[in-house]
């Protein structure tokens, strides 16, 4: 039987949801709600669903397997912590957009409020439910990368000074750290998927001299530099339109091991892979091609279009809550969404202290449920 689903939040991204829920077979959106009466209203009519405009109220009177959290505030998260609170304190299972919250206090309490109820909290870490993650997993699986050695990871918004124009919408204007919070929690939480947990976080930002001079407080480029439990390093760029990129286009990610490397570009777009060389392509710059070493294997899939990650994530979250997974197993979870959000902090402290490093607020514990283990 489909999972009762009601979506809270109807702007964008909460529309994207509903609809999402719409096409998928293990899902049943049976209500909206917003505190906008009209987009409540606009919403129900869409999708042929009920409108509330209260999260108390749609919890009273509809019988509710999934709160889906889609309101954003400031910095695109400080709306998301008391309707995630209440839906847990109902008892529902919750995914929630990105970031957990704009508020790392916040955001552990959420994540120890779905602990205290053994609750289903997720968050769209939706930049790693994809064909071309997949195929990086496979690669790391069959031992075709080997012992990791770094991961490079470039991802933002291509920009420059011509096209720049100061954001007064007061849910970014005045917040300096509003990239960080609402931006960092992908980048981090893909190569926390392929890497590990963080142990060490080195960061350096700048804004250039087009923001400063409209008043624009927003810290836009990010260097952040990173040591992963298992020894590997890592490094991360991004910026929100201050510059051009390059090659890679506005999302890429390298892997590579002592064995191989692939590089996923535009997330879910396209995946390559290079072998390590053999000992005769050894310490040979002349043998030496492009990429490493010859013998790549490309795979395209031609999807341009990166709102595709969206139903992919949903249906993800829709079939372990279908499947009943524990907590402990849950994919893309809200400990996971902390982990990253901990490690944005971690680079918001080291920058504010001159590129200082820092160690990441630990995460809470992993006991496991008995029940299952």
């Amino acid at each position: 039987m489909a999972l009762k689903v009601g979506v809270v939040g109807l702007r964008g991204i909460g529309n994207h949801h509903a609809q999402c829920h719409t096409d998928d077979d293990l899902a049943d959106l049976v209500a909206v709600c917003d505190v906008v009466k009209a987009r409540a209203d606009e919403a129900a009519e869409k999708y042929g669903v009920k409108a509330y405009y209260s999260l108390t109220d749609m919890l009273r009177n509809e019988d509710l397997d999934i709160v889906d959290v889609t309101t954003g505030g400031f910095e695109n998260g400080s709306w998301h912590f008391e309707p995630t609170m209440e839906a847990l304190e109902a008892g529902k299972a919750v995914l929630c957009e990105k970031p957990l919250s704009n508020e790392i206090t916040e955001a552990r309490q959420m994540v120890a409020k779905a602990a205290e109820k053994n609750l289903l909290l997720g968050c769209n870490l939706n930049h790693f439910f994809t064909e071309t993650a997949a195929k990086g997993e496979e690669y790391i699986r069959n031992g075709q990368v080997g012992e990791l050695v770094y991961c490079l990871h470039k991802m933002g918004f291509s920009g420059g000074e011509y096209n720049y124009a100061p954001n007064k919408d007061p849910r970014w204007w005045g917040f300096p750290y509003a990239h960080f919070k609402a931006f960092l929690t992908h980048p981090f939480s893909v190569m926390r998927h392929y890497c590990g947990n963080v142990t060490h976080v080195q960061c350096f930002a700048n804004r250039p001299g087009v923001r400063r001079q409209a008043g624009d407080v927003m810290v836009s480029s990010v260097s952040i530099h990173l040591q992963f439990e298992s020894g590997a390093l890592g490094y991360l760029l991004s910026q929100r339109g201050d510059a051009p990129y390059g090659l890679g286009g506005w999302w890429s990610f390298e892997l590579s091991g002592t064995k191989g490397a692939f590089c996923i570009e535009n997330c879910i777009e396209k995946i390559t892979y290079w072998p390590a060389p053999g000992a005769e392509k050894a310490g040979d710059p002349s043998k030496m091609s492009g990429g490493g070493t010859g013998g790549v294997e490309e795979t395209n899939t031609g999807i341009t279009d990166f709102g595709q990650t969206f139903p992919r994530r949903i249906h993800a979250f829709l079939e372990d809550v279908t499947n009943g997974v524990s907590p402990q197993n849950l994919r893309a979870s809200g400990r996971d969404a902390l982990a990253v959000l901990e490690y944005t902090w971690a680079a918001i402290e080291s920058y504010e202290q001159g590129g200082a490093l820092v160690r990441p607020h630990p995460l809470p514990p992993r006991h496991g449920d008995p029940t299952t283990i």
